[in-house]
């Protein structure tokens, strides 16, 4: 090819180390894209006057979005929008922390490096959540994102702030540094008033609906921090007018509730053939009174504590069987006995109430155990732990197939083991993440050496740990534990246990049902008389068919019914049976 004399004068000039020439200036190496996150000095006294610490322990995000739509942090999820995030310290007003996806700090999902990004217009959010310090009484000191309101949703979650979204064109031939202000905290759902918390938010009575909330004594020492938890309280028709009677009481066990009802209940405007069927049940005179009530009681790890003691969460089910249930049904006239209360829940509230009728045998008289998450870890959702090497591959001599997370009931994957744990990861390390995979391991898991709970596997490459593993099977595999004792236990469950399923849970949850079906069905001295059943092609979250509707899924209507039987029939000679004329 024949190069014109003017260009060969100009390589010239440039080979002699000329920088400009007639306008022209030397080729260089773009500059990266990074970002650059600053807290304005009002959202550090904002964040402050709602009781948290600053200068701020956290971690900074940065969030990219196609669309304008929702704000960028509201289209977050693991088939989601791409993020990246870095833990910070000492950030204070006017501090400013610089996002590279070259420093290895910087975890993103799903994509690893802000050049992945295909050049165009973009919308761009900063966010800070701030965590909070613990000295915890078993010698650790841990630094997570203590509940403010929110469960542990950190996108929404009172005291963290934000940016407003910023319109960005992102060129990684460009590169250059995109700068974002939090400006904006986000405000409690209800004004706090004088001496309220953020913690367990703070909703307000209605006239079917009360809100408790309780400093626990157990909690707090073990936290090393004032710790609170509450409850939901959906009361009977003519509770304020009989104010001799005692009611026995629906637990309904799963994830933060906020200010919702139990059992889905709605006073006003209750639209929905369910929702209109529970109220006018709720209110008929020919229903049984019975307290229907749900937990608030989010942890530094996810939106519910399980209700089970553990090494990273500490006396969770000590807090909620010995003082917040002795609080409720002191205050709203509980009978207070165990034949007057029963478990129900949920997907997670499925394994609570299988969970708290195991290990506490003598405080309630049954449980309806719904979709519950792992009951047996042959089945930890569909990973093997006490078998399989790893829990993102199946593996095979020369193949390896990545697991699936969830399904849809045509069976189409809709995330893989992997993809969930890798955005877990990038919202924080350490079990910070709020979401599932995280709570499982403080709930199950030992404490590592660095007082955050020892992974099950590693989060990048998903290799499983075995000794973990056994830690896991000899204190929370359900199942293993009621074979293990049976002989103690299983006199004081007789007839208690009641479990129910989709066959194509999305979550495969009913793999591990079927591992407890099978021993429980086997059980003798005492039998078990436990039940089973399975919703044909139902996804997650089954709760059994209806009695009375031939191949429709039972409603909370109906539960409160079957519910009420149970108590009614286990109620000891000259017990009050006035919260009900059958």
């Amino acid at each position: 090819m024949q190069i014109r004399p003017s260009f060969l004068f100009l390589a010239a000039l440039l080979a002699l180390g000329a920088p400009a020439v007639l306008g022209f200036r030397a080729a260089t190496v773009a500059e990266p894209v990074t970002f650059e996150v600053r807290l304005s000095r009002a959202a550090a006294l904002e964040i402050e006057r709602l009781g948290l610490t600053v200068p701020a322990v956290g971690r900074v995000f940065v969030i990219v979005a196609r669309s304008e739509e929702q704000e960028p942090r509201r289209q977050v999820g693991v088939t989601g929008v791409p993020f990246w995030g870095i833990d910070v310290r000492d950030f204070g007003a006017l501090s400013t922390v610089t996002l590279d996806w070259r420093d290895e700090s910087v975890t993103g999902y799903p994509l690893r490096s802000f050049d992945q990004l295909p050049p165009g217009e973009y919308f761009v959010q900063a966010f800070l959540s701030v965590y909070t310090r613990f000295e915890r009484s078993d010698g650790h000191t841990v630094e997570m994102h203590l509940n403010s309101g929110a469960g542990q949703n950190l996108w929404y979650a009172p005291g963290n702030a934000y940016s407003e979204p910023q319109r960005v064109v992102l060129d990684p031939d460009r590169g250059g540094p995109v700068e974002l202000r939090l400006t904006q905290v986000i405000a409690p759902i209800e004004p706090l008033r004088d001496g309220e918390v953020l913690q367990q938010g703070n909703p307000r009575d209605t006239e079917w609906v009360k809100f408790v909330k309780i400093r626990s004594e157990l909690l707090s020492e073990f936290w090393g921090h004032d710790m609170y938890i509450g409850a939901n309280v959906l009361v009977p028709r003519g509770f304020a007018e009989n104010s001799d009677r005692r009611y026995p009481v629906i637990y309904m066990q799963g994830h933060f509730p906020g200010r919702r009802a139990p059992l889905g209940f709605r006073e006003s405007a209750p639209g929905g053939r369910a929702a209109r069927l529970l109220y006018d049940y709720w209110l008929a005179d020919e229903s049984p009174q019975v307290l229907a009530v749900t937990f608030r009681e989010a942890n530094p790890f996810y939106d519910t504590s399980y209700d089970i003691n553990s090494a990273n969460m500490g006396p969770s089910g000590d807090a909620v069987v010995r003082e917040l249930i002795p609080h409720i049904e002191r205050t709203f006239r509980g009978i207070g006995e165990p034949w007057a209360r029963v478990l129900a829940g949920g997907s997670t509230g499925g394994w609570e109430a299988l969970a708290l009728q195991v290990f506490y045998p003598d405080d309630f008289s049954g449980t309806w155990a719904w979709c519950p998450d792992p009951v047996d870890f042959h089945y930890y959702q569909i990973v093997n732990i006490y078998e399989d090497r790893n829990a993102y591959f199946t593996e095979y001599e020369w193949v390896s197939v990545e697991r699936p997370n969830s399904r849809r009931p045509d069976g189409n994957i809709r995330s893989t083991v992997r993809q969930e744990n890798l955005y877990e990861l990038a919202k924080g390390p350490n079990s910070r993440s709020g979401g599932q995979w995280a709570v499982w391991e403080a709930l199950f898991g030992p404490v590592g050496a660095d007082g955050y709970p020892q992974p099950i596997w590693d989060m990048k490459t998903g290799v499983i740990d075995r000794a973990v593993a056994e830690y896991w099977r000899e204190h929370y595999d359900i199942n293993h534990y009621l074979q293990q004792n049976w002989a103690t236990v299983g006199p004081k469950l007789h007839g208690k246990i009641h479990v129910a399923t989709g066959d194509m849970d999305s979550y495969y949850l009913n793999e591990a049902v079927y591992l407890l079906q099978e021993f429980l069905d086997s059980a003798t001295d005492p039998p078990a008389e436990a039940t089973f059943e399975y919703g044909w092609r139902r996804p997650h979250c089954f709760i059994g068919y209806s009695p009375t509707r031939p191949e429709r899924d039972l409603s909370y209507a109906e539960f409160v019914e079957v519910a009420a039987d149970h108590m009614w029939n286990t109620a000891p000679p000259g017990a009050d049976l006035r919260w009900w004329r059958r």
